[in-house]
């Protein structure tokens, strides 16, 4: 089955492209066009109130389009940023310690690896790193202030079950934080039963084909009621404070900042409706991409390469990581026959979606082959 005609604009506009780097900068649907547009004649009408908007019925849609994806119980604990960035400096910003002790996987993305090592430089943190299958028996030591993990890892693909480190998280500490970006509408997730526990952050710019500036956290409520990092939309609806005080919204908008681009957010609504109206859940997606998946696996034969996250029955990344010495030459003459994938070191990464069928894989083996 192919869904080519839900990607029309991205598709045509560059026809000689095969795009397999869909883990990387998704390509946008048609129905983005549509929630561009209605952000840009939202603000042409209405000028400033646009707000009233933005903040209200379109928040809470896409709120409750989040919540729904992850079982959260309240859309409320749902806030909006640019950026997850943003939001873990937030959250760390919220912890009143001398020093904070962090513990992570070692398979963590650029952004947070990077943020970490200049707070161990500055002495605001103290952090451990720790290979991903021993996450949770590190964890489980009771020496940390803060545990973060990707449930998808971004460079190996491998699938961190969270689960355990939940049962240790309390408002007094530990907090756990799990970076969603590889997993949300990419892995069927159910957080029912950890939404109290866990903070969550994703976005939009991988498989909710949303684009940039369209990330969200879900805060349980009761852990970091004042985070230090705030801006005026944390307290947008208690203007009426007295002078000097900081108030906070008693909801997941005490992680806000202040005035943002919302376009994606217009954008993020309009996919979803389109993916309600085609029956297009994120187990049919994932249905969709695990044949894709195997078909490539089935022709591919790269004996030099080695496969990170194999197939199997249990929930599995969008992209196949390959591991070699070979992977930054693969990945140019890829590029020079128009094949868009992604390399990370020496790991190659071939992302699949919704935009491609079995033609495409039949088209990307071939290719390979004359590689050779």
């Amino acid at each position: 089955m192919s869904f080519k005609h839900l990607f029309s604009r991205s598709l045509t506009a560059a026809p000689d492209r095969l795009h397999f780097a869909a883990h990387s900068h998704h390509l946008w649907p048609d129905a983005s066009h549509d929630g561009q547009m209605a952000a840009w004649a939202d603000a042409a009408h209405m000028a400033d109130h646009k707000w009233g908007i933005i903040m209200g019925s379109l928040w809470s849609e896409a709120q409750g389009h989040v919540a729904s994806e992850l079982a959260l119980p309240d859309p409320s604990t749902i806030s909006f940023s640019p950026n997850t960035h943003d939001f873990l400096v937030r959250i760390i910003s919220a912890m009143d310690r001398p020093t904070l002790r962090i513990l992570s996987t070692d398979g963590e993305f650029h952004s947070f690896r990077r943020q970490m090592a200049r707070w161990v430089e500055s002495g605001k943190i103290v952090w451990r790193q720790v290979p991903p299958d021993a996450l949770a028996a590190e964890a489980a030591r009771n020496e940390y202030d803060l545990i973060f993990a990707s449930h998808v890892l971004f460079n190996s693909g491998n699938v961190v079950d969270f689960g355990p480190l939940a049962a240790l998280a309390k408002p007094e500490g530990p907090w756990v934080v799990v970076d969603g970006y590889h997993g949300f509408m990419a892995i069927p997730t159910n957080l029912v039963h950890v939404a109290d526990r866990i903070f969550y952050l994703s976005g939009g710019y991988k498989y909710a084909m949303a684009g940039e500036g369209v990330c969200f956290l879900h805060a349980p409520t009761g852990f970091a009621p004042r985070p230090e990092i705030t801006g005026w939309y944390a307290e947008f609806d208690d203007l009426a404070l007295p002078a000097g005080s900081v108030g906070y919204a008693p909801d997941g908008r005490r992680f806000l900042g202040s005035t943002f681009d919302p376009s994606g957010l217009y954008r993020f609504c309009a996919i979803r409706s389109m993916l309600e109206i085609e029956g297009l859940k994120t187990e049919v997606i994932s249905a969709h991409v695990t044949r894709l998946q195997q078909q490539f696996l089935s022709a591919v034969h790269m004996p030099d390469m080695h496969l990170l996250n194999p197939m199997t029955d249990q929930p599995h990344a969008r992209f196949l990581a390959f591991k070699g010495a070979r992977a930054v030459q693969l990945h140019a003459e890829l590029a020079r026959r128009q094949v868009v994938t992604d390399v990370r070191g020496d790991v190659l990464r071939f992302g699949f979606g919704l935009y491609q069928d079995p033609d495409d894989v039949d088209q990307l083996t071939e290719i390979l082959k004359t590689i050779g």
